[in-house]
This record gives C-alpha cells, sequence and structure tokens, in this order.
C-alpha cells in the first residue's frame, strides 16, 4: 500500500508485481476520459516490453508514471485505501488486460494464480482486505459488468467472438475500445515471432516499473496531474472541466448522472468534443476566444472581471454561468439543438429537406464552423418558429463575408454581433413573433453586395476556396422545389470545366472560342459545374457532344445547375456567357434580402 498522509506526496518506483499487489486497488473517476488506447498504442507496448526483456533483461525499463488520490473507503464494514487514477489509466488499464490474458492463455498453475489475483482480490475480514476488482471505473457500471464477464470470470478472454459481438454493439466507448484491445494482446500471443509468455511474463512484474505520485488531497493530485507529462493519451481540456464540474455538484446520486451523461457525450463527439464546448463558450461570452478553452471557461465565464486601465485594477463580475448541475444542464440543452441541427431530419420545419441541404452544404464546403453558434443559439432562444429563414440570413451573411474577403477576424467578430443581437431582441418585451421578426429585419446581416457579387463575376472563380460552396449555392437555387425534394450528399465533388483549360489542338474547342476568350472565361462561374467523381484530365478535353455522353452523363448525378449545361445542345461563347449572366442574377437576388 502506498503510505500517504495529510497534505504528503509520496512518490516512487514500483515494479509491476506491485502494482497489483493485495493491498492495491486502483479506482478510474467518473471524470476520466474512456479508455481509447487502440492497436498502435498496445503493440508499441508489448513490443517495447518484449525488446528490453531480450535485449536488457537484467536492467530495469521504466515505463511511465501514475498521478493518484489516495482515498480512505469503506466496503462491507471493512476500511481499505483506494488508489484514484488522475493520471496514467490508459497504460495501468492496458496492463491490467495483458494480466487477464495471460491468466486464461497459460499453462503454469502458479502464474494463473499470480495473474487472477492481480484481476480480482478475494476478500480476507480478518486482515481488513475487500472483495473486488483490482482496477475499476467509478459510475460506470456498464463496463464493470462487461469486465466481470469477461475479464474477472477465469476464461473470458478467450471468448473472443462474444467479446467482438458484445463491445462492437455497445454504445460505451470504455466498453468497445477494452474489447478490441483484447483482440489485439490475444493476437500479439498468438503471433509465433513475438517474444514467449514464460519470458515476457517474468521481465514484466520484476523489471517493469512505473513512478507514481500520490496524494492524500484532491487538490493537491489534481494540480500534479495537470502539470506531470503522460505517455499516455493527456486529458484533454474537456476532461478537466469535467472533472471541475463534478466537484461542485451537490450530491453523489448527480455526479453520477452527470459523469455518465459527459461520457456518453464523449462517445459521441470522440475528438469534436472541445470543438462542441468552444461553440458553448462562443454562445455564453460573444466574444473570439484569446486563450485555451479551460482558461475561457475559467477566467470569462466563472470567474469574469472588468480591467481598469487607468487605475490597473480588476473588479470581479457575476459569473455568466455556475459550475456544476447548471453547466452540465445547459451543455446538455445544446447537445440536444446539436444533433437536431444536424440530424438530417428537419422536414418539419419547411416541410421540405430545403433546411437539412443548406445544413449540408455549409458542412461540405464552408471554410469554417464559425456559424454554427448562432444558429444552436436561435435553437435555444426561438425554437423551430422560422429557423430556416434565420438558416438562409445566417448562411448568407457568413458567406457573404467569406467571398468578400473579409479577414478572419472581423468574420467572427459578425458572429459575435448576431449572438449579441440574438440575446437583445430575445429581452425585449414583446411577443416572440415580434422578437424573432426583428431580428431577422436586423442590420446585422447586411452585406457589401456590390463587392460581393463582384467577385462572383470575376473571371478568376476557380480555385478559389469558395468555389465549391458557390456551385452548390448555385444548385441549391437554381431548382430550389426538386432540390428540396430529397436529402442532398455526396461522398466525392469536384469542380469541372466546361471549356476545358488546355483544349486540345484539332478540338472544336478552339473554333468557337479564341485564345482571348479562353483566357477570360475558362474559370469564370458560368463555366463551371460540380460531378459527383473524380476529374478526368484526358476526358475533360472531349469536344462538348463527346464529354456529354461519355463523361458528364455517367457523373452529374443530381446536381441541377450540371443537369442545365447538359441539356445544351453546344457550348460556344452565346452559351456561356448566357448561363454565366443567368447564374448571376440568380445568386444576386436571392442575396439582395442582405445587402
Amino acid at each position: 500500500m502506498i503510505e500517504v498522509s495529510g497534505n504528503q506526496i509520496a512518490t516512487n518506483k514500483i515494479q509491476i508485481k506491485d502494482v497489483f499487489a493485495d493491498d492495491m486497488w486502483y479506482s478510474i473517476p467518473g471524470y476520466q476520459r474512456p479508455y481509447v488506447w487502440g492497436e498502435d498504442e498496445i503493440i508499441t507496448l508489448l513490443d517495447d516490453i518484449a525488446y528490453a526483456a531480450q535485449n536488457q533483461p537484467e536492467n530495469q525499463y521504466f515505463l511511465g508514471s501514475m498521478v493518484l488520490h489516495c482515498d480512505k473507503q469503506i466496503q462491507n464494514d471493512t476500511e481499505f485505501q483506494e488508489n484514484i487514477v488522475l493520471d496514467g489509466q490508459q497504460r495501468l488499464t492496458t496492463l491490467y488486460l495483458i494480466h487477464s490474458v495471460i491468466r486464461d492463455r497459460t499453462n503454469n498453475k502458479t502464474r494463473h494464480k499470480t495473474c487472477h489475483n492481480a484481476i480480482f482480490q478475494e476478500g480476507n475480514e480478518d486482515y481488513g482486505i475487500p472483495e473486488k476488482m483490482r482496477l475499476e471505473f467509478a459510475v460506470r457500471q456498464e463496463v464493470s459488468d462487461f469486465m466481470n464477464q469477461f475479464i474477472v470470470a477465469e476464461g473470458g478472454t478467450q471468448k473472443l467472438s462474444e467479446i467482438i459481438n458484445f463491445s462492437s454493439e455497445s454504445n460505451n466507448v470504455s466498453i468497445r475500445n477494452i474489447g478490441e484491445a483484447l483482440r489485439i494482446i490475444n493476437q500479439w500471443f498468438d503471433n509465433e515471432n513475438n517474444l514467449s509468455m514464460d519470458l515476457l511474463f517474468p521481465f514484466l512484474s520484476m523489471k517493469v516499473i512505473l513512478i507514481y505520485v500520490a496524494s492524500a488531497e484532491l487538490d493537491d493530485a489534481f494540480r500534479l496531474f495537470t502539470i506531470l507529462n503522460d505517455r499516455g493519451i493527456k486529458l484533454r481540456n474537456s476532461d478537466i472541466l469535467k472533472a471541475q464540474n463534478l466537484r461542485e455538484v451537490s450530491n453523489e446520486i448527480k455526479e453520477k448522472k452527470y459523469a455518465r451523461f459527459w461520457e456518453e457525450l464523449e462517445g459521441d463527439l470522440e475528438e469534436d468534443f472541445d470543438q462542441f464546448l468552444s461553440y458553448i463558450r462562443t454562445i455564453i461570452v460573444k466574444e473570439k476566444a484569446r486563450v485555451n478553452l479551460l482558461k475561457e471557461f475559467q477566467d470569462n465565464i466563472y470567474t469574469p472581471s472588468s480591467y481598469d486601465k487607468t487605475t490597473k485594477t480588476r473588479t470581479s463580475l457575476p459569473p455568466l454561468l455556475k459550475k456544476g448541475e447548471e453547466t452540465f444542464e445547459l451543455i446538455s440543452r445544446y447537445k440536444k439543438h446539436y444533433d437536431e441541427i444536424f440530424s438530417g431530419n428537419n422536414f418539419d420545419i419547411s416541410n421540405n429537406h430545403a433546411f437539412d441541404n443548406l445544413i449540408k452544404i455549409l458542412e461540405d464546403t464552408a471554410a469554417s464552423d464559425i456559424w454554427i453558434p448562432p444558429l444552436l443559439s436561435y435553437r435555444e432562444h426561438f425554437g423551430k418558429e422560422k429557423l430556416f429563414d434565420f438558416l438562409k440570413l445566417l448562411d448568407n451573411k457568413f458567406s457573404g463575408d467569406w467571398i468578400s474577403r473579409e479577414t478572419p477576424t472581423t468574420r467572427i467578430e459578425n458572429m459575435n454581433d448576431i449572438l449579441k443581437k440574438i440575446e437583445y431582441h430575445y429581452k425585449a418585451e414583446i411577443t416572440k413573433s415580434e422578437q424573432i421578426d426583428n431580428l431577422l429585419n436586423d442590420e446585422v446581416f447586411k452585406i457589401n453586395l456590390n463587392y460581393f457579387m463582384a467577385i462572383v463575376d470575376d473571371s478568376k472563380v476557380y480555385k478559389k476556396k469558395f468555389d465549391r460552396y458557390l456551385l452548390r449555392k448555385v444548385d441549391y437555387l437554381l431548382d430550389a422545389p426538386r432540390y428540396s425534394e430529397k436529402r442532398i450528399s455526396y461522398s466525392t465533388m469536384s469542380v469541372e470545366h466546361i471549356l476545358p483549360q488546355n483544349p486540345r489542338e484539332d478540338s472544336q474547342w478552339l473554333t468557337h472560342f479564341d485564345e482571348e476568350t479562353r483566357t477570360d472565361w475558362t474559370n469564370a462561374l458560368g463555366n463551371l459545374v460540380l460531378i459527383s467523381r473524380r476529374k478526368n484530365s484526358s476526358q475533360g478535353r472531349l469536344d462538348f457532344q463527346d464529354k456529354k455522353f461519355r463523361y458528364f452523363k455517367s457523373c452529374i448525378e443530381t446536381f441541377p445547375n450540371s443537369l442545365k449545361v447538359l441539356s445544351k445542345n453546344q457550348w460556344t461563347f452565346d452559351e456561356l456567357q448566357d448561363h454565366h449572366n443567368e447564374i448571376y442574377d440568380l445568386i444576386n437576388d436571392y442575396y439582395q434580402i442582405n445587402s
């Protein structure tokens, strides 16, 4: 047992055999990330230990560190010390899984008993030893059930087909990854080229060491794990934010509820979780982020202040959001809005798929996601009422600023101004319908239409960052009723020239277009269409009739603009100019509402 008391901090090296000794128990707290190690990390760990065992068998092998909060617990009137793992849980869990696989594969009775004891501690009331798993996942009952069935139970790790079926169908991230880890570890031992278990396990037990840093005070341990480097998966801003908020929850039942809720969010959003939290930060603060996510929440949301340059003093302001239940509930509401908006199932908003298709255009082609916080905020304040009207204005403002080459800072500030206007109109003491109408008619959505349209009319639209967005928008506008009949999504999307960039010397293109016209118009919007497969440079140079039937016909799917071009019998300068002008007028009329 690790000996710590009071505000003392203990640190030492520890052999793996002692990591899983009789008086050592570990708990992965609810605010920790799920188990996320995959094949690369697991194979690297096993390969590194095997290499050290073969090449330096007499030397100790340092595997990494753990930060522990040593806490007194009582189970069935038996008091014991539980080591709450604040850092190093990925590696510790993997070592635990390795012991379980070795137990079920070895023919050595002593090794079998040693490994089983490392996995599950049988109780001994006389010695004050509780009966429990050596490693437990706090507030994750489904993980504990899985571990009991396939890891604690002898022979369980060899039921790979059951493990794979069970874990693949689970919504829990830890279960999915633990199931996969058991497959990977078994596969490693199956490989005859790898070190045998008889050589690996003694070295692992006696020569592999961890360094632990432990404290009986949670605050001390918590500060340590934010500082110390860890070879495994480091905690993200969202993990630390979760820990801070769980500590403010009023009771244990709610703590478990919110810890489970957070883990489900993490499993759903995965690596996008921090980004989702940044949307919420933006909605609350309504200013450009200046520091990292954690510091933004701490300094600008939970403990905001104002600074007087004259007196050089800082004055505390009321919190914009309270830690604990209020934060969890706010995140829960916005996650619901987020899921609904991006579900692709919003037919009821406009009685067609226009809303979902416009969202998809932004998802697929927008240069940034700064339009998302205002959309979430509108949904929070006004629900679905005129949500599509708001989205159209928001999209036009976002794309108008982007295509008009406003600076990134200006574009962010303009989106934040919309957030401020949402809240401003929402607080007005008038009916909800009047609030919405006032917002939709606010000058915050205005764009410089003349400058915007000059860029649309420019002859060099191709290969601009917005070319695919603009062509998708043209499709959206060109045949709106039909385009809204079904949800639109393309796995592959390329921009193709009608008049090719480099026509063959014997082609009709040189007859219909002189060199000056080709220079001026080849990359113009009116000469560009979307296709649903990768470009083919050889077929792209074909004459118009051949190009239509051998190339376009098989790869334009339902792009309205492409279909419109395909319906033409020829493509001369007159057709190109007429088509370009038609598209120009279409866009101009649509964006006129924001001018």
